[in-house]
């Protein structure tokens, strides 16, 4: 399993990478709905900071298998929720 600190790099990086796609979206298409745009920024943000909030506090912190169970669960709630903001970056036209 990847380290801690390797996972919230990934995190930031992912989010990071979200929103400098919707800025250069809301830049090159002069039509993009300011509203949406607004939500998708916002949405990622939100979502950073709530399973970064979550990786730092872990639940049964004694338990190895619980850990990493966690951390599992973590990282999949983390893919799904970022391929749902790409989707969404991605119709920003």
């Amino acid at each position: 399993m990847a380290s801690i600190r390797d996972l919230k790099k990934d995190i930031n990086y992912l989010a990071g990478e979200i929103v400098t796609e919707a800025y250069v979206r809301k830049m090159l298409f002069s039509n993009v709905d300011d509203e949406t745009f607004r939500k998708v920024v916002t949405d990622t943000l939100m979502f950073r900071s709530a399973i970064l909030k979550k990786i730092n506090h872990p639940v049964e912190k004694r338990d190895p298998k619980k850990v990493k169970k966690y951390f599992q669960e973590v990282r999949k709630e983390m893919y799904q929720k970022f391929s749902e903001l790409v989707e969404i970056v991605s119709e920003l036209k």
